[in-house]
C-alpha cells in the first residue's frame, strides 16, 4: 500500500511539472514527502558510490532510499510522458479550467500546510519574503530562441532546481528561458539524444541543489518551512486563471475586458481539484485503515 501511495504522489508531481507555473515540488511539499525526497536525493553521494563499487547493493539501495525514489520518479515519468500531450492541448485551447484546477489543489492544501507550523512574527516575515520572491519570479517575461544542444543540459539543471523548490515551476523557468517548447517537443517526439542531455543536466542540478535545501531544513527547519509556504502562496500570482499581460482580474472583469471567462468549466475544474487534493491528503490515512480490514478477512 505504501508503494502505491508513492506512485500516486509521483503521478501528481509529474502532472504538475508539465504545467508552466505549477511545481512538482509544491505537490511534494503539500503531500508530506518533501523532506524525505530531499534526504533521499542528498544521500546519492560519495558514500553511496563506495557501497556500489564494493558490490553492497542492498546497503546502497537502503542508503539512497531506493524503493521510495523508484516509486516516486516512476510515477513522475509515467505522468509526464502520458499527460504531456493532453496538458499541452488544454494550455493552448482551454487554459482557464486548467489553471483553476491547480489553483484549487493549492487552496485546498494551504490550511493543512499552515497548521504544520507554530507561527511567530519572524516566521510571518519569512513567509512574506517567500511570497515576494515567488511574485517577482512570476513577473518574468518569456523569450524565444533557437536552442543549441548544450542549452538542453543547462536548461535541465536550472529547471530541476526550480522544480524541487515549492511554488517555483521548473516548466515556468523553461518557458521564460525559451526552452519550454523545444523540451516538450523532444518529449512528445521521443528525441532520445536531446532528452539524455536534458536528463543529465537534471541529475547534476538535482544532486547539488537538493543538498542545500536539505541542509537548510536540517538546521533551520521551521524558518525554512515558513519561507517555503510563502513561496507556495506567491505562486498564485502566476497560476491565477484570469489574467492578461500580467494583470489579474476577477472572472466577471475578465469577461468584460479581455475574453470569455469560461467560468462554468473553471468552476467544475476547481471542484475536481478540491476533490483530488482531499483524496491525496487523506490517502495515507484511508489506506492504513483499510489494510487491517483486508488482512483480517484473509485470516478469517
Amino acid at each position: 500500500m505504501q508503494y502505491l501511495q508513492w506512485i500516486i504522489k509521483g503521478l501528481a508531481m509529474g502532472a504538475a511539472d508539465v504545467v508552466p507555473g505549477v511545481s512538482g515540488g509544491t505537490l511534494a511539499f503539500i503531500l508530506g514527502i518533501y523532506e524525505r525526497l530531499l534526504a533521499a536525493i542528498s544521500s546519492c553521494n560519495l558514500q553511496a558510490l563506495q557501497l556500489l563499487s564494493r558490490g553492497r547493493l542492498q546497503a546502497f539501495w537502503r542508503h539512497i532510499d531506493g524503493t521510495f525514489l523508484l516509486c516516486l520518479f516512476g510515477g513522475v515519468l509515467a505522468s509526464i510522458f502520458s499527460l504531456a500531450g493532453l496538458i499541452s492541448y488544454f494550455l493552448e485551447q482551454r487554459p482557464i479550467p486548467l489553471w483553476a484546477l491547480f489553483c484549487a489543489l493549492i487552496v485546498t492544501a494551504l490550511p493543512h500546510l499552515c497548521r504544520t507550523l507554530r507561527w511567530t512574527l519572524w516566521r510571518l516575515v519569512l513567509c512574506a519574503l517567500g511570497i515576494a520572491f515567488a511574485v517577482l519570479v512570476g513577473m518574468l517575461t518569456p523569450r524565444e530562441l533557437e536552442p543549441q544542444a548544450w542549452m538542453f543540459f543547462v536548461a535541465g539543471a536550472v529547471a530541476i532546481c526550480a522544480m524541487i523548490l515549492p511554488g517555483i515551476s521548473g516548466s515556468f523557468i523553461l518557458l521564460m528561458s525559451g526552452m519550454y517548447a523545444p523540451v516538450l517537443l523532444a518529449v512528445t517526439q521521443l528525441q532520445v539524444g536531446i532528452l539524455l542531455l536534458f536528463m543529465l543536466g537534471c541529475i547534476v542540478g538535482l544532486l547539488s541543489f537538493s543538498r542545500l535545501l536539505n541542509w537548510l531544513l536540517g538546521h533551520y527547519h521551521d524558518a525554512s518551512l515558513a519561507l517555503l509556504i510563502g513561496v507556495v502562496i506567491g505562486a498564485f500570482y502566476r497560476i491565477w486563471p484570469w489574467q492578461s499581460a500580467q494583470q489579474l482580474y476577477w472572472p466577471w472583469q475578465y469577461a468584460r475586458e479581455v475574453a470569455p471567462a469560461d467560468a462554468v468549466a473553471a468552476f467544475a475544474s476547481a471542484v475536481l481539484g478540491v476533490v483530488i487534493m482531499l483524496l491525496l491528503l487523506n490517502m495515507e490515512k484511508w489506506l492504513k485503515t483499510s489494510a487491517p480490514v483486508s488482512g483480517q478477512r484473509q485470516a478469517d
